[in-house]
């Protein structure tokens, strides 16, 4: 041989000799080979989410039912009511609710059929809750 340094690998049952020069060389590349199929396997993995999952996961802000009571409609604020109608001219409140911070839960219902639920504060201004 050409080279007085060989080295005989054994690999699936084959034995290969090659000269060490050489060997460090292809060590080198087979290990950067490796490096890149585990990275590619692994980027691969990381965006293989079901798309159900992700699009299902919202942030939801809740109020508890328990925190406002019913009031009677005609007990509403002028504010409030002045508001609801200058909105919501055709809407109708059908129920409202009040909470310690008062704190309005008004039950709107439109000419159309739709019902919603607003929040507003005892001087008439919407929030969100």
């Amino acid at each position: 041989m050409c080279c007085a340094y060989i080295k005989e690998i054994i690999f699936c049952g084959i034995i290969f000799s090659i000269p060490i020069a050489s060997l460090t060389i292809k060590m080198k590349i087979m290990k950067k080979l490796f490096f890149v199929a585990v990275l590619s396997l692994g980027s691969l993995t990381a965006f293989a989410q079901d798309a159900e999952g992700v699009a299902g996961e919202a942030t939801q802000i809740g109020v508890a039912q328990d925190d406002f009571s019913e009031i009677e409609t005609s007990n509403l604020p002028e504010a409030v009511a002045t508001a609801v109608s200058t909105d919501y001219p055709s809407g109708t409140i059908s129920k409202a609710y009040v909470n310690k911070q008062e704190q309005y839960k008004l039950e709107v219902k439109l000419e159309d059929g739709t019902t919603g639920t607003l929040y507003a504060d005892k001087d008439g201004n919407w929030i969100e809750l």
